[in-house]
């Protein structure tokens, strides 16, 4: 990793907010185990109350602690992940007991592992972490840092660049709690 790379790991492990590439979009990211950094990404972002907020991490592995599998689930992750995937799952005792409720209250938690190095290796040095696309809710996602930065401004601690660049392309949502994969349209 990089310098910005470096600076955006210590920036999210100091519960700061980060814009950084995925496999899908740019993500604005914030620790999920951080409550008061996350709510200043939902502030950030101008979310309603009350939707929920995905998770990235950095491998399949680690998805496994933040969610119980079943069978046809854990096939589907490990054939599938990293990729262009949030899943669906039901969430583990730890991710309740460490995770902030926007993101494990539920009956189910979004995870994903995205299909970009830089990604994973944020959410290796930082732990778990919020990855929602960088925009205000109800506005189109940033295409580059130049349009995340007009956005976010001061309010994000670090822009991280790194190939390769985002597909521009949201990930498929993917519910893995029946007993068979089920692709579920986004809201």
């Amino acid at each position: 990793m990089g310098p910005a790379a470096t600076a955006a790991g210590r920036a999210l492990v100091a519960g700061g907010l980060v814009v950084h590439p995925t496999d899908t979009l740019y993500a604005l990211a914030a620790r999920a185990d951080r409550p008061a950094a996350v709510a200043r990404l939902v502030a950030a972002k101008g979310r309603p109350d009350g939707r929920r907020l995905s998770v990235a991490v950095s491998s399949v592995e680690e998805l496994e602690r933040w969610a119980r599998l079943a069978p046809a689930a854990r096939r589907f992750v490990r054939t599938h992940l990293p990729g262009p995937y949030t899943v669906l799952l039901p969430p583990s005792a730890e991710a309740r007991r460490r995770l902030v409720s926007e993101v494990s209250g539920g009956r189910t938690i979004g995870l994903r592992v995205p299909d970009h190095p830089l990604a994973r290796e944020l959410a290796r040095r930082a732990g778990p972490l919020i990855a929602t696309s960088a925009n205000r809710s109800g506005e189109p996602p940033a295409r580059d840092l130049a349009a995340a930065r007009r956005t976010f401004g001061r309010t994000v601690r670090a822009y991280v660049a790194g190939p390769p660049a985002p597909s521009g392309r949201p990930s498929t949502l993917v519910d893995l709690t029946g007993p068979a994969p089920r692709e579920v349209p986004r809201r």
